[in-house]
């Protein structure tokens, strides 16, 4: 497992966890890491499948042993309560950078058929570099305003290597 520590986590957004254990929520980057360095303290992603990524704030030093043990703890509990939690599906619906109008239109439809029906959405722009990488992240916001009347974002807006993606909950 790749841990990643303060700079090396490329998320805009993380969902921040502080020493104690108090959840902060989803906050910037940027903000995450300055209230690490005012508390001596490291930023830690503890998790890379998320959206937006699971970090912590850990005593200097700390963070990469604190975060494989965790997931060595978590990977065995885990397989037990997913079986039975019932969690719903999230429907994914993927576009490209450069999406036409009608194309866009149509999936536009489509989520908005799923959120107003109850179920969650994930949106996801594939793109195949930097250059496209922002206007991925405009094709997303473009769609979370066209959509805030039938959803509400649960996570920012990821921008990663391949593409950006959110995910909306139903309103």
């Amino acid at each position: 497992m790749a841990v990643l520590i303060n700079e090396q986590i490329k998320a805009d957004e993380v969902m921040l966890t502080g020493l104690g254990g108090e959840q902060f929520g989803i906050v910037s980057k940027a903000e995450a890491l300055v209230m690490a360095r005012s508390k001596g303290a490291d930023l830690v992603c503890t998790s890379l499948m998320s959206s937006p990524p699971p970090c912590s704030l850990v005593p200097k030093g700390k963070g990469k042993a604190l975060v494989q043990k965790e997931s060595a703890t978590r990977k065995t509990n885990v397989g037990r309560a997913v079986g039975k939690s019932g969690k719903e599906k999230v429907k994914e619906l993927r576009f490209t950078a450069h999406i036409e109008e009608h194309d866009y239109d149509t999936k536009l439809r489509q989520a908005d058929k799923y959120l107003r029906s109850g179920k969650p959405v994930q949106l996801v722009v594939k793109s195949s570099g930097a250059k496209e990488a922002l206007v991925a992240k405009a094709v997303l916001e473009r769609l979370l305003v066209d959509l805030k009347e039938a959803g509400m974002k649960e996570t920012g807006i990821q921008t990663g290597g391949k593409g950006s993606q959110v995910k909306l909950n139903p309103r």
